[in-house]
């Protein structure tokens, strides 16, 4: 059983803001779907961080998986994108611990399938409950200024507010 499936965003985010590692940290493998690898290093080959994403496949713990269901990712794709569609679909087949996936309609569809979700955000408050992180409230700021990743005011005072309650 895989540690994580993830889709782009996170990825993506983790890698800008320079804390891919985390994902390593936490979790022995991380699969994505080819949906997710063509938006994150084809179509994002130039992007920051694109390149920490191929050294992580390179290295073994990043491993490109199509899921066999495509009916089912037909399904998801009349409400989510590709990627996570595709994101969803595999991680109903290989059952991991988590699954990555930042956008709200994506992560309500996974919370139908019983799936275990974080984020981007989520990734980070458990970096600095164990210490990998000096301060949620500084890489939260950088994901909002340096990767232009979208953080809502609730969203971020809630997860400051978690922080302070450690």
């Amino acid at each position: 059983m895989p540690g994580a499936v993830s889709d782009s965003s996170t990825l993506i985010h983790l890698a800008k803001i320079g804390h891919l590692h985390l994902l390593l940290d936490f979790h022995q493998s991380i699969l994505i779907a080819p949906a997710v690898w063509r938006e994150v290093f084809q179509e994002g080959k130039d992007w920051p961080g694109s390149s920490e994403i191929e050294v992580g496949r390179g290295g073994g713990w990043i491993d490109v998986v199509a899921p066999a269901n495509q009916a089912l990712v037909s399904s998801l794709l009349e409400d989510l994108h590709e990627g996570e569609s595709e994101t969803i679909a595999l991680a109903i087949e290989r059952c991991p611990d988590i699954v990555f996936l930042d956008e709200s309609d994506a992560r309500k569809k996974a919370r139908a399938y019983g799936l275990n979700i974080s984020g981007v955000i989520g990734i980070l408050i458990r970096a600095e409950k164990e210490g990998k992180i000096s301060s949620l409230k500084e890489e939260l700021d950088r994901l909002r200024n340096d990767s232009g990743f979208w953080i809502g005011e609730d969203v971020y005072q809630n997860a400051i507010h978690s922080s302070e309650q450690k």
